[in-house]
């Protein structure tokens, strides 16, 4: 997250952070409950606050500098200091990991300041709240769909800003997890010999995620099941398909060994819906 880093970075505004030794005058030191050197949060200006939530920071506190940024938004919310706490906050609670309060900083911040110059920057992060946690989801795919729209509002809403691009990668990144969820348990449902299911699971992957790296081999994994279930017309479309695709990759070469070995082609047979993606692909609405 090199560019939120970035971001964040000139948000930070250049303040002393007199409030980490002596809460901007006097000796003595910063507690460490909400108040500063002792004394209620709510006797300090918002800028002050906003200071030790930098500090924080700084010291990779993430958690006390979200909560003195929130402090800020609370006691002073029709500030400017609120709105720019209000992103920090989205940034600190990120940082931490703390994905859920993220998300509603950044929400928040979107709802309030939707045409400011840094709501492209919220909603990155709100995209970001999603797309960090797709590896902790197992074979729950909710977060995955949701970071995918995230994304693409970033990519759609700001495509001239600076995260358009990192949105973009990481949009490919996620349809291509999505992918390889489907490829997943297709294999599962194939080693099983559970061949109606996986022929289910790798159609979604050649009909909706075509354009992923996961598509010669699903294509292969058909022939597989097709062959499997003596649906000849439909193993030798899939091969057709990917003859005329993927002829460099293993996968072309497997399901080759595999058609000709009983006397079958590459070729497109019969009506199905095989045979209708390869009609597409040949007019070039696919791929």
């Amino acid at each position: 997250m090199a560019g939120g880093a970035r971001r964040a970075g000139r948000l930070v505004t250049p303040l002393l952070l007199c409030l980490a030794v002596a809460a901007c005058g006097g000796g003595g030191t910063a507690d460490d409950g909400l108040g500063l050197r002792g004394q209620p949060i709510e006797t300090f200006s918002a800028d002050q606050i906003y200071g030790r939530g930098e500090f924080e920071l700084e010291r990779r506190k993430y958690d006390r500098a979200a909560t003195y940024f929130g402090e800020v938004e609370r006691l002073y919310p029709y500030s400017e200091w609120a709105k720019r706490a209000l992103i920090m906050q989205a940034f600190a609670h990120h940082s931490d990991k703390n994905y859920e309060e993220s998300r509603s900083a950044a929400q928040r911040y979107i709802d309030f300041y939707p045409t400011d110059e840094d709501a492209a920057y919220a909603q990155y992060l709100l995209a970001l709240s999603y797309y960090d946690q797709i590896d902790e989801v197992g074979r729950d795919q909710g977060l995955t769909f949701q970071a995918l729209q995230s994304l693409r509002t970033v990519i759609e809403r700001y495509p001239d800003s600076e995260y358009a691009r990192s949105a973009i990668l990481k949009f490919d990144l996620a349809f291509d997890h999505l992918a390889a969820k489907e490829m997943e348990i297709g294999r599962y449902y194939l080693k099983r010999d559970h061949f109606a299911a996986a022929i289910n699971r790798f159609r979604v992957v050649v009909e909706d995620f075509q354009t992923t790296t996961h598509t010669p081999e699903a294509l292969h994994r058909l022939v597989e099941a097709y062959l499997s279930l003596g649906l000849t017309d439909e193993a030798q479309s899939a091969g057709a398909i990917l003859g005329h695709n993927f002829q460099s990759t293993e996968w072309y070469e497997d399901s080759y060994a595999l058609l000709t070995r009983q006397g079958l082609e590459m070729k497109v047979r019969g009506d199905n819906w095989l045979s209708a993606v390869y009609r597409q692909m040949i007019q070039g609405k696919w791929l």
